[in-house]
């Protein structure tokens, strides 16, 4: 009689220690966890080896010995004990049990990564912008700018905007002159959209809120801290107001929403590079350009240039209303036509006639800086005709975007807002190209 021998049951194998971010280290003192990780910085003290782990979240300090430790910024995975300690990162430190190397560098970073924000030229930086990306620093501007871009989605919507995706790929500019980008077009000339401005209006007669997030381009040949060629908009379009009183007062209540957003999610970010998140007014404080440029002159003695407020008299105004009235915004309103783009409406004098010389454009200034142009818009297509001829504009090549006015557009108006400016500003950061994570200006085409 044969006895059929049963295969062997193979063994269960240990369940997998879950992954634990260096934010949560705290939730598991005295428990053994497993972190994933970049080497953020090392050190070898004979017998001990401790090695700085980044993730995501943050950063811990791993301690060990006999390890052989991999070159800054290999990746790599460490099972150990967390332990409370008052000088690691975070109050808690790691004591490693298992180290394991996932992915080595080949060569060392041409950039010290803890170090980059007191001993790097900036130039080199944006040179090496894959590597510099993941400091500290470098990635808490752009998780900012994130929830900025998050928390402009969600107010819009609740607030029953649609949201759009207009070409960009083009036939003619939004504001004419020639800060556009060609490109061959099959044979025909075409240019990258500087403004989603005519599409986003257009849109407007199909529900009647609308918005979008996506870059434009700006052929300018700024070599300066405030400008780029290529930029991230923040664009919002609205139906059935009365003036532009109601796209301000829209803005308003979107700034004071994202600000607590960001006071929400990014208090660890705005500590680390020292910044302070502003109070929104309830009731923005708003100028008209001409008081303002007035202001500026007898105050503190500045002589405004051309049409508009050059950038010291923006950084003059702000200081003002931030002194007298305890606020980092302010609105300048009732712009001359001869510095805003064709569909701008007109303003109106006080027994209810238009002025030809004066709009309802407007643009928001923050802690000296512009971050937004905005204001009512042509809805009627008699106006807007007319305005095209006035600015010497071929009418025409405008029949794609003026024929819609033809089928009753109501009164309208919106504004944008340049994203890596806000960023900027809310941070403290110099320079609007370190508020990009690739930037895009006169010299620079890389990475």
């Amino acid at each position: 009689m044969t006895t059929e021998t049963q295969p062997a049951t193979p063994p269960t194998p240990a369940p997998k220690v879950p992954r634990t971010l260096t934010r949560d280290l705290s939730q598991h003192d005295g428990q053994t966890v497993l972190l994933q990780g970049f080497v953020h910085a090392r050190r070898d003290l004979g017998g001990v080896q401790f090695v700085v782990l980044r993730d995501v979240s943050g950063v811990t300090q791993c301690v060990g010995s006999g390890l052989t430790l991999p070159l800054p910024e290999s990746s790599v995975e460490v099972v150990g004990t967390v332990k409370a300690h008052p000088k690691a990162p975070g109050g808690y430190e790691v004591q490693i049990e298992d180290f394991r190397v996932i992915s080595a560098a080949v060569e060392a970073p041409p950039l010290e990564i803890p170090k980059m924000e007191w001993n790097v030229n900036p130039e080199t930086m944006l040179d090496y912008r894959y590597v510099s990306l993941r400091g500290l620093r470098e990635r808490a501007a752009l998780r900012v700018q994130g929830e900025i871009v998050y928390g402009f989605h969600t107010y819009l919507r609740s607030h029953g905007f649609t949201e759009i995706s207009t070409p960009k790929i083009v036939s003619a500019g939004a504001e004419g002159g020639a800060n556009l980008f060609k490109l061959d077009y099959f044979g025909e000339q075409a240019y990258l959209a500087q403004s989603p401005q005519l599409y986003k209006q257009i849109m407007v007669g199909v529900f009647e809120r609308v918005y979008e997030v996506a870059a434009v381009y700006r052929a300018e040949e700024h070599a300066t801290s405030r400008h780029l060629n290529e930029y991230l908009s923040l664009d919002v379009e609205m139906g059935f107001i009365e003036d532009e009183e109601d796209v301000m007062a829209l803005q308003n209540g979107l700034l004071a929403s994202i600000m607590e957003r960001l006071r929400e999610t990014c208090a660890a970010e705005f500590e680390l590079l020292g910044a302070t998140i502003p109070d929104v007014p309830a009731h923005i404080p708003r100028i008209p350009l001409m008081e303002a440029r007035k202001l500026v002159t007898e105050k503190y003695g500045h002589q405004v240039g051309g049409k508009d407020l050059d950038p010291e008299a923006e950084r003059l105004l702000s200081q003002h209303f931030a002194e007298t009235e305890g606020s980092d915004f302010v609105f300048v309103t009732k712009y001359p036509r001869a510095a805003r783009p064709f569909y701008t409406h007109a303003d109106h004098n006080a027994d209810g006639s238009l002025n030809p010389d004066l709009t309802r454009g407007y643009d928001l200034l923050f802690r000296g800086i512009e971050i937004t142009s905005g204001g009512q818009r042509i809805h009627d297509y008699a106006m807007l005709m007319d305005s095209i001829r006035a600015y010497k504009m071929n009418p025409e090549a405008m029949t794609g975007y003026s024929e819609v006015f033809k089928f009753g557009m109501p009164p309208h108006g919106g504004f944008a807002i340049g994203a890596e400016r806000l960023t900027a500003k809310l941070l403290g950061i110099a320079n609007v190209r370190y508020a990009r994570a690739f930037p895009r200006d006169r010299h620079r085409l890389t990475p």
